[in-house]
């Protein structure tokens, strides 16, 4: 949110790239992980590992897409502020059903779906790249043709 708001408001800095991201890729690893070891069972805390993989496997995605395309492809269906947002309500229902025995297997479920909609957006992200680049090529030989 920081990011957009400072881009929107017209804040950005030469170093705001580098400020923005590094600091969400730890919370990214720290939160995923952390929910994971939240439930004490050894099916969350790998699927919270692997959640906070994908984190960072789609955000060097869509970084590296930006280095290619001068532009930044934030599609979904797992971007960051739904996988935040999946996070939290996860937090919400541990700390509604963890007293009551429900709390690991919800977790291991939502994280589970996270997991899927990561997979898909990295999926997504990378067609949408090579498309674009393709488009990008096919656009840039066209207009050296005499």
């Amino acid at each position: 949110m920081d990011g957009m708001l400072a881009i929107e408001g017209g804040l950005r800095s030469p170093n705001g790239d580098l400020y923005n991201e590094a600091p969400d890729r730890l919370a990214d690893t720290v939160i995923l992980a952390g929910i994971g070891m939240a439930s004490g069972t050894e099916w969350a805390r790998n699927l919270g590992w692997l959640a906070a993989c994908g984190a960072l496997s789609t955000a060097w995605t869509r970084s590296h897409g930006a280095s290619l395309l001068d532009r930044h492809d934030f599609r979904g269906p797992m971007a960051k502020p739904h996988r935040m947002v999946l996070a939290t309500g996860l937090c919400l229902v541990l700390s509604v059903l963890d007293g009551r025995g429900g709390g690991a297997a919800a977790l291991v479920w939502g994280l589970g779906a996270m997991n899927a909609g990561i997979a898909v957006t990295l999926i997504r992200r990378l067609r949408g790249i090579s498309r674009d680049l393709r488009a990008k090529a096919t656009t840039s030989a066209e207009s050296s043709t005499p």
